[in-house]
């Protein structure tokens, strides 16, 4: 039996400029909402930066403020769909024109737009994607990699990864063979929240800065004809 919350129409949460020059529709992780402390805080920098950042949730995160019930995500797989289906509604708004669009996510959030990006790349209605914290595999098991469509990725592509993240730490992730489109920014000592330990001497703060200059520095590198929000 199919148990997954039927799909219904997302609810936004905005930040940042309705009319910037770019704008970042952005899905949460597996386990914490779009309004958690650290997406708040992220789209709030992003925003102040200049970008305008659209928020959405997943139907069985959504499902879990109306009922309470904590039961696990869909597969990754299953959730395309959704992301799809956000990229039309946000379309759908009456918005101001954009000069560029991208999408991304935390942890799950980015994997899954990871997946559903070249055909969006493809058709001309993004120009870019972000990972936060991608999960290259799942703790402890760092022969289930997740990583056979980044091979071959077209769309250009930013992962913001924590040195020591146990999704994927530096030294696993130099060993992949991935798609030339994609850029890694290594946050030092980060975990899977990009946070590192206070014996590092670098701090949340700092990272959470660092992590902003860095999208706000690869929407901007992206050049030529640029596609906007259809």
């Amino acid at each position: 039996m199919d148990d997954t919350p039927p799909h219904t129409a997302p609810v936004f949460l905005h930040d940042g400029p309705a009319d910037a020059e770019t704008t970042l529709l952005l899905a949460h992780g597996a386990g914490a909402a779009m309004d958690s402390p650290w997406m708040n805080d992220l789209a709030q920098g992003l925003g102040a930066a200049g970008l305008h950042v659209v928020r959405f949730e997943f139907a069985y995160m959504a499902a879990r403020r109306q009922t309470g019930t904590r039961r696990p995500p869909p597969r990754a797989e299953r959730l395309q769909g959704e992301f799809f289906d956000a990229v039309s509604a946000l379309a759908a708004q009456d918005l101001a024109k954009r000069s560029r669009v991208l999408i991304g996510g935390k942890s799950m959030g980015g994997r899954v737009a990871s997946m559903v990006a070249d055909s969006l790349w493809r058709e001309g209605r993004i120009a870019g994607v972000i990972g936060l914290g991608y999960p290259f595999h799942p703790p402890k098991h760092a022969d289930r990699l997740r990583t056979a469509h980044l091979q071959e990725l077209e769309t250009p592509m930013l992962i913001c990864q924590g040195e020591r993240d146990p999704f994927g730490s530096r030294t696993e992730v130099e060993s992949y063979a991935l798609s030339e489109s994609i850029r890694i920014v290594w946050l030092a000592d980060g975990d899977h929240h990009l946070s590192p330990r206070v014996a590092s001497g670098h701090t949340q703060a700092g990272h959470r800065q660092r992590l902003v200059e860095a999208i706000a520095g690869f929407t901007t590198a992206l050049r030529g004809p640029s596609p906007a929000i259809r």
